[in-house]
């Protein structure tokens, strides 16, 4: 293999994400393999597989809440393993893998004009929908409505500690829809001036539970109590091998009780990022694949996985 031993995979995949804004961290994450295999130049089979396994292992290992990126990693593996014997010779073979692993970047990049496109169904005139945190998928699918001249209007929380919130009310300020920001409290008592619920997701589970960022639980809690459907909006190469059966089983960066000294609000402010919000919440899942139930999803990835 090539003397690349100063090349650094993490650093790679923030420099993607840095650069393009609207780039997921699966999408990320499989550039910067790409670009891996592309400059380490592995020699055989066996070492591009190894390869990929010690970049995915870094990666996971030093970005918090790695959920989504391990989608990606996951998705680029199996591309490596149904595409290793297509070739006589290992060049071809090696080339095919980096050209057709930018090939298949370039077309995830527009799975949220098509989510966007199939959730259009989902926002009527007069509608009042609640978004959690900020999603690009949720904000594609809500732009393209405003777009098509329907009316809607949207309450969003401020979903703390992360204040994205915030950062989704301004950018539908921008884009004219009438919006209000509300803190995530008061979800309990404005859940009934709803008529549905839309959030984006770090990862979806094999069960068709998401992991996303928390309070998302909570919101779709109160929405199930409420009778008022729930949708995720979000694309297919977030789909993850995992069967978390609670919050407990996701991998954390923090832990979701500690009872230290508080010496700050920074401190008070530093719990968990993320929670996990089971299938029997979700009213559908809004994808590039199509309006799946969250009971579709393992059928998804057995698709994907073993087709």
């Amino acid at each position: 293999m090539s003397n690349t031993d100063d090349f650094d995979i993490t650093e790679t995949y923030l420099k993607f994400l840095e650069e393009d804004s609207e780039m997921t961290m699966p999408i990320a994450a499989i550039e910067a393999l790409v670009t891996l295999v592309r400059i380490k130049n592995p020699t055989t089979a066996a070492e591009v597989i190894n390869l990929i396994n010690s970049g995915a292992d870094m990666l996971v290992k030093s970005i918090p809440n790695s959920v989504s990126l391990r989608a990606g990693c996951d998705i680029f593996m199996r591309f490596v393993l149904r595409n290793l014997h297509l070739y006589g010779d290992w060049e071809s073979t090696k080339q095919h893998l980096i050209e057709n692993g930018q090939l298949f970047v370039s077309r995830a990049k527009l799975s949220r004009d098509k989510i966007a496109e199939i959730g259009l169904d989902f926002v009527s005139d007069d509608d009042i929908i609640l978004v959690h945190g900020y999603s690009r998928a949720v904000a594609s699918l809500l732009t393209h409505a405003a777009d098509k001249f329907i009316r809607f209007r949207c309450i969003v929380t401020e979903a703390r500690p992360t204040s994205q919130g915030k950062q989704f009310y301004e950018f539908l300020q921008g884009k004219g829809i009438p919006v209000t920001l509300i803190v995530d409290s008061a979800v309990g008592l404005i859940i009934d001036k709803v008529n549905k619920v839309f959030v984006g997701a770090e990862g979806v589970a094999e069960s068709g539970g998401i992991i996303n960022r928390v309070g998302t639980y909570s919101v779709s809690v109160l929405a199930h109590n409420a009778k008022k459907p729930f949708y995720v909006v979000t694309e297919s190469h977030k789909f993850v091998r995992m069967f978390p059966l609670a919050a407990d089983d996701l991998p954390m960066d923090r832990k979701i009780l500690d009872f230290s000294r508080i010496d700050s609000e920074s401190s008070l402010l530093s719990g968990p990022t993320i929670d996990y919000t089971a299938q029997e919440y979700i009213t559908a899942l809004i994808t590039d694949l199509g309006v799946l139930t969250p009971s579709a999803v393992s059928e998804e990835l057995i698709k994907m996985w073993y087709d």
